[in-house]
């Protein structure tokens, strides 16, 4: 079982990580008092492997005595499985300008007389978790991608690519687009197997019907010219925080040559380390 602990500063985002971390497979629970945590986790561990992944957000509006919260600490530390307490933290200017932005209160706000004093006493209130923290994130300049990636390296132990789903589905024009399609490749240029005869009842995950496609120099040049194309931008969408691609590659009937293409496609995007799914939507329609 692995236990995490989330705490910090109001308006570093412990929400925002929570959501990633439920999205890797954690289950959240927020602002779980300290005298509960070890209940809870005696709880989780008799689960039968149901809650193996825990987050619990702790924060100032939970705290009661930071002491019992390290006798939790090092109580649970001693079961089987991980422990670990993630903090996140920014800067006071960027804290107080995200408050103002959202215009919600801060949860100090009622014993100071300022947005910068609840701030500031808030960060010195909470130094001894920092300081009991075994991963510490500033956000002060970290984009909500740029958390999301740091997250997948600290506690999935995989980079960006790990986070990005690629659903590759060949379909017939006239069927009609994919709604859900990010990209949408034509791939009608290229000769049709439907006008020879021995392949016409074949489809593109036949190699007769592949080596057709294949065979012909103006299909050689687009896979590659693809292929640069998407070990260039598969990254970038990666780094930016996509969770999910979508590619359409359609021909006229959605049976041989968009077929075809799809399989070679999502065997490179496989192989670049991607998680890939291949799908052809139209392949059993009639003619």
């Amino acid at each position: 079982m692995e236990i995490l602990i989330i705490s910090g500063l109001s308006g570093a985002g412990k929400s925002k990580a929570a959501s990633f971390l439920e999205d890797m497979g954690f289950y959240i629970v927020d602002n779980m008092p300290a005298a509960m945590i070890l209940k809870f986790a005696e709880f989780c561990a008799a689960g039968n492997g149901r809650y193996d992944r825990v987050a619990l957000v702790y924060d100032v509006r939970t705290a009661s005595s930071f002491t019992e919260l390290f006798t939790v600490l090092d109580q649970l530390k001693t079961m089987d499985g991980a422990c670990r307490m993630l903090f996140l933290e920014a800067s006071p200017e960027t804290i107080i300008k995200r408050y103002k932005e959202t215009r919600r209160r801060h949860p100090l706000s009622g014993d100071t007389t300022s947005l910068a004093e609840a701030v500031e006493k808030e960060r010195a209130m909470m130094a001894p978790v920092r300081a009991r923290a075994d991963c510490v994130i500033d956000t002060t300049h970290t984009s909500t991608a740029q958390l999301r990636a740091e997250l997948l390296r600290l506690f999935d132990g995989k980079d960006e690519k790990a986070g990005l789903a690629v659903s590759v589905t060949s379909f017939g024009f006239k069927y009609g687009l994919p709604m859900e399609a990010d990209l949408v490749l034509d791939v009608r240029f290229m000769p049709n197997p439907f006008y020879i005869d021995e392949l016409r009842h074949q489809t593109g995950l036949d190699a007769p019907v592949a080596e057709y496609v294949f065979g012909f120099p103006q299909t050689g040049s687009f896979m590659k010219k693809l292929e640069d194309l998407l070990s260039f931008t598969l990254p970038l969408y990666a780094e930016e925080g996509k969770t999910s691609l979508f590619i359409g590659v359609g021909c006229t009937g959605g049976h041989h040559r968009s077929v075809a293409v799809t399989h070679a496609l999502a065997e490179y995007i496989r192989g670049l380390g991607y998680q890939t799914a291949e799908n052809h939507r139209d392949i059993s329609r009639g003619g």
